[in-house]
């Protein structure tokens, strides 16, 4: 089995490897211990619920607390917690545990894993983000279950305490707050401090990445010494967060924002900002937001997190390259320059390609989700991205999707958390490109 395993390439052994522990969030979902009304769920609809829970997107097919029995919640709550931190990592770490020799095949696919830019400490990074994500969920439990005990008691707010810590980390989405109306999400705490400071601290974290946890634990507050790689997640990830509440603030302070006082309105937009970023939750009614809410929406759950992270989207930093890259040619330079650094010319291909693989998905599943049933395209286009951007945001129509639309989007929640670029990397096998260079002949372009 070793043998075999090895003679698989990194991107389709993390291709096969999530896709085997969907399969298994699948049979386990099945079973009727699952579900409340003790009836096996429907192959498409667990593997629904399970590509969602592994890929940490949050889009479901039935309210969680509604639909799923205890069993059925840990089997979630399990499955989020392998796909937020990649198997591979947990691997490893048990493997530390266990004193068993971690060979260079397993450091290669651990690095592609967790998409960091060399091999060597990997194994090391691998203890630090079990560890952290230890403190950051345990932390983030703790004070969520003060604050639900006084809702739900003790054992529930412990329990909710510990489940929607681990899904904001994971920026999977997933909530048990449909006890008292379905889909709800946290629309009955837009306006409490605790849940959201807890709730967007712990999306965030989980979305700047493990690379920036381990150059940030190095240079503690010494940004200059930071990498250029954080320096552009940190400062991104500011702006994204900022500059969408301040627009979410003006696009809805007349719609479902109305009514609230200002610091509900202010929690509300920065709320909507954070999530949007790959987290899926919501303090607003999301179908009710404005056309402009939803484009901007899309936009940030398209961008989403940043690389080696939790979250899913092209990620930040394809989209600074590609800013920066457009701003070179526009000024006739030579170079991409970024905070006093040249970019090389992979990270422009490759981010060039990460965006076209995804809006070519983007625009294919729109334009067959709209041909299968009648749709609006700007809802059709929200359940495309929130899916691909492994969000989980809804504009309230994928629970009503027929089966052949279900089926996309699981193809899209799986492509979002490989990487779509991984996903079509491991189809091509170990071959290599010939060395030969084709004649060169000019065209026009624009």
């Amino acid at each position: 089995m070793s043998v075999m395993m090895k003679k698989l390439t990194h991107t389709q052994m993390i291709v096969l490897g999530y896709l085997l522990i969907i399969l298994c969030g699948t049979m386990l979902l099945m079973l009727p211990a699952a579900s409340k009304d003790g009836q096996t769920t429907p192959f498409v609809d667990a593997m629904f619920t399970s590509t969602s829970a592994v890929c940490v997107t949050g889009l479901v097919i039935a309210d969680t607390w509604q639909k799923w029995t205890m069993f059925g919640q840990v089997v979630i709550l399990s499955i989020i917690q392998i796909g937020g931190l990649g198997f591979m990592t947990i691997g490893v770490f048990f493997a530390i545990v266990l004193r068993r020799k971690i060979g260079l095949w397993t450091r290669g696919t651990l690095q592609e894993s967790v998409n960091i830019l060399q091999i060597g400490g990997v194994v090391r990074l691998a203890k630090k983000i079990i560890i952290g994500t230890l403190i950051f969920e345990g932390t983030g439990a703790v004070i969520l279950a003060l604050r639900f005990q006084k809702d739900f008691g003790w054992v529930k707010g412990i329990y909710y305490g510990i489940f929607h810590s681990i899904s904001a980390f994971c920026n999977a989405g997933f909530d048990l707050m449909g006890q008292e109306e379905a889909y709800s999400s946290f629309t009955g705490y837009y306006n409490d401090w605790t849940v959201n400071l807890v709730i967007m601290l712990l999306i965030i974290i989980g979305g700047i990445g493990f690379f920036v946890w381990n150059d940030i634990s190095i240079h503690k507050w010494h940004a200059g010494r930071y990498c250029l790689h954080t320096k552009i997640v940190l400062t991104v990830t500011v702006v994204l967060i900022f500059g969408g509440a301040v627009l979410l603030y003006l696009f809805e302070k007349d719609n479902t924002l109305q009514g609230m006082d200002t610091s509900g309105k202010i929690l509300c937009s920065l709320f909507g900002s954070v999530t949007a970023r790959t987290a899926g939750f919501n303090t607003v009614d999301t179908g009710a937001l404005t056309d402009s809410s939803k484009f901007l929406t899309v936009i940030l759950m398209f961008i989403g997190g940043s690389p080696g992270s939790t979250a899913g989207g092209i990620k930040t930093t394809t989209f600074v390259v590609l800013l920066v890259y457009m701003k070179a040619n526009l000024r006739n330079q030579m170079y991409c320059n970024v905070f006093g650094r040249r970019l090389d010319d992979g990270a422009v291909r490759k981010a060039s390609t990460v965006l076209c693989t995804n809006l070519l998905l983007v625009l294919a599943a729109v334009l067959a989700i709209i041909t299968i049933q009648a749709e609006p395209v700007i809802d059709a286009a929200f359940e495309v991205v929130s899916a691909i951007g492994t969000v989980g945001m809804s504009a309230g129509i994928t629970r009503g999707l027929a089966d052949a639309s279900k089926i996309i989007l699981i193809f899209l929640m799986y492509c979002g958390r490989v990487g779509s670029l991984t996903f079509a990397l491991s189809l091509r096998g170990h071959k290599t490109e010939a060395p030969v260079k084709e004649p060169v002949e000019r065209i026009i372009i624009g």
